[in-house]
């Protein structure tokens, strides 16, 4: 069985003040619709757990019905920090499952193929990870103002989501994060604490974040299309 974690509970401040990015419409529809969406018309995926915060959920669930969602779903409260949410929603997944992809919620473009391929390679490795290899010059700077080294970027890449998992594998990660009082900027990097190995998985179309309001003509583009 293979669940699907959406991470929906953060506040998206850089989008400015009093703004919950994942209610702004995009081609007419709120962006955590098209990311639900994407979740519930996967064949790959089977249930849907969706981290929210709290108070929000009357909210979610409204969109279910008004959308016509039928996949099973379940709402979980957000913690303090992403690590705990993603805990929240891990532990609230079906006893059955084998598998867990966890998304964040604003990234409305990811496709049934990028979210297939990271269960496959989840399934053969223990841990996969959708990315896009950095394709710019990469500069490293000690100050913040200067350069202080070049970064060869063929060895770069940029991470993204779904970050998909064997559920012992992320469990056992994310509970030495918290064993160890440690703040990890994504669920990989708890793979790392415990030397799992984490398989790239190449996005073939961009997979963007809404973070900033700039991103949403991007999104608008690709999503029309």
């Amino acid at each position: 069985m293979v669940s699907a974690v959406i991470v929906a509970a953060g506040r998206g401040t850089r989008m400015g003040p009093n703004v919950d990015k994942l209610f702004l419409e995009v081609g007419g529809k709120p962006i955590i619709v098209h990311t639900w969406r994407q979740f519930e018309t996967c064949a790959a995926v089977d249930e849907i757990i969706l981290v929210v915060r709290e108070g929000m959920q009357s909210a979610f669930e409204e969109l279910a019905v008004g959308e016509g969602f039928k996949k099973p779903y379940r709402l979980v409260p957000g913690g303090k920090e992403r690590q705990d949410s993603v805990w929240n929603g891990i532990v609230a997944v079906d006893e059955k499952t084998e598998i867990v992809a966890i998304h964040d919620g604003a990234r409305p473009c990811v496709t049934h193929e990028l979210i297939a391929a990271t269960i496959q390679a989840a399934r053969e490795t223990g841990a996969a990870v959708a990315a896009q290899r950095v394709v710019d010059t990469m500069k490293e700077s000690a100050d913040g103002k200067t350069i202080s080294g070049h970064l060869d970027r063929s060895r770069l890449w940029a991470v993204q989501t779904p970050q998909t998992f064997q559920v012992p594998v992320i469990r056992k990660a994310l509970s030495l994060v918290k064993e160890r009082g440690l703040l990890v900027t994504d669920d990989t990097a708890a793979c790392e604490l415990i030397g799992q190995p984490v398989r790239l998985v190449e996005c073939a179309t961009p997979n963007p974040k809404a973070t900033a309001p700039s991103d949403i003509p991007w999104l608008e583009i690709l999503l029309g299309k």
